[in-house]
């Protein structure tokens, strides 16, 4: 296969068994792709000039990597600028930047931190009329979910891979009144009620025995943990539950799996140790 600069990732990954973990040996950045998920969602828009950005590399550690693995290298072709966005909704292009709150988790998020708290804290200090402007690397999709729930309209902008702009907000139509007022957004203890502190863990894990499947999302980073989780409860037969051990109680993910009508009990061991068993009833 002949490969340039504008080639794709997804391409390379289906052309050849190896190129992941020629990629992946690039950048550490580049170990999302091992995610399933992550990887059909940034593979495909991801070209090798874009991913280089993100890595902190440049295309021709791409190609030196690549090429042992019988890749042919057209380094004639320039890199085309491919960063596409949406149209802005039209309430947006009419809010001064000064109505604009930026908040930035990608720090956050890169030291392990979970960065709900601080969100829901902008949001629930937004005056009427202020947008608020998350900047991440990826969607945040469960978090669009659920402050949709509450009202809340958003518009991503994908500056380019791995730079994401999330803008969130309320127009006149939907009320003016101040985000503090509204109804009180789900916190650990909220989503936990009568869950986290279930003393029937032990007769749901004894239930389960000999039909547990059981995965370790400690180590890794978000948004992997979720992705990780909804992955392997789309496999999981009906007789069986899955047992997570987690870091925290994985908040965006609670919402989801009631919807799904699925059950959960949650045990926390200590201030970095979560255990999550999930089952259909």
């Amino acid at each position: 296969m002949k490969i340039n600069a504008n080639t794709k990732i997804a391409a390379l990954l289906k052309q050849h068994p190896g190129a992941l973990d020629a990629i992946t040996g690039i950048s550490p950045k580049f170990n999302k792709l091992r995610n399933p998920i992550l990887r059909k969602v940034i593979a495909g828009r991801t070209s090798i000039s874009m991913a280089s950005k993100i890595g902190g590399c440049s295309p021709e550690d791409f190609f030196n990597a690549l090429e042992p693995l019988g890749f042919e290298i057209d380094r004639t072709v320039e890199a085309r600028d491919e960063v596409v966005n949406e149209r802005m909704p039209d309430y947006l292009q009419q809010i001064p930047s000064s109505k604009i709150i930026e908040l930035d988790v990608r720090a956050l998020i890169d030291s392990g931190t979970d960065p709900l708290n601080h969100i829901l804290n902008k949001i629930r200090g937004l005056q009427p009329g202020e947008v608020l402007n998350i900047i991440n690397s990826f969607e945040p999709t469960p978090l669009r979910q659920l402050l949709g729930k509450e009202g809340f309209e958003s518009y991503v902008s994908a500056k380019m891979p791995g730079l994401v702009h999330t803008f969130f907000y309320r127009t006149e139509a939907q009320g003016t009144a101040p985000v503090a007022s509204m109804q009180p957004l789900p916190s650990v203890s909220d989503s936990a009620v009568g869950k986290a502190t279930s003393a029937d863990w032990d007769e749901a894990l004894n239930r389960f025995q000999g039909h547990l499947e059981t995965i370790d999302v400690r180590e890794l980073p978000m948004p992997q943990p979720m992705h990780r989780i909804l992955e392997a409860l789309e496999n999981l037969p009906v007789h069986q539950a899955l047992l997570v051990h987690h870091k925290r109680i994985p908040v965006f993910l609670l919402p989801e799996l009631e919807e799904r009508k699925l059950s959960y009990r949650i045990k926390e061991i200590d201030t970095d140790r979560v255990e999550l068993l999930i089952y259909r009833d």
